[in-house]
């Protein structure tokens, strides 16, 4: 089962783990992430997020369709959001369910690594 999402509204954290429950799923794995303060020696002011919608859903699909298939997990979900974004605020969530914890780990893992690799989501770092 797949959630794939983007948006140009704040992600909740909570309700991407509670979707990701279920009695199968002994392992829920999630990658947050969070925009940072710096990066490389200097301060970040915002980041600014843009994409091509239907191109990074179909990627981000497919990204969720091959970890179904290589790893022993039941649900995924990835959600990415776009816009202007502070320091502390969430881009991106992934959460992985599978009924043992190493699936969810690597699956998680491999989905947030594709992801920065093949959908078309653009940040600008404003430092």
């Amino acid at each position: 089962m797949t959630n794939i999402q983007i948006t140009d509204q704040p992600l909740n954290m909570l309700s991407c783990i509670e979707w990701a429950m279920d009695p199968k799923c002994g392992g829920i794995d999630a990658f947050i992430g969070t925009v940072r303060e710096n990066t490389k020696g200097k301060k970040v002011l915002r980041l600014e997020f843009e994409t091509y919608e239907s191109m990074a859903l179909d990627e981000m699909k497919k990204i969720a369709e091959e970890v179904l298939q290589k790893f022993e997990v039941y649900k995924i979900l990835i959600h990415h959001r776009t816009g202007v974004l502070q320091v502390g605020d969430i881009p991106v969530i992934i959460v992985v369910g599978a009924a043992h914890r190493d699936a969810a780990f690597v699956a998680c893992h491999y989905a947030i690594d594709e992801l920065k690799k093949s959908v078309p989501i653009w940040k600008k770092e404003n430092i």
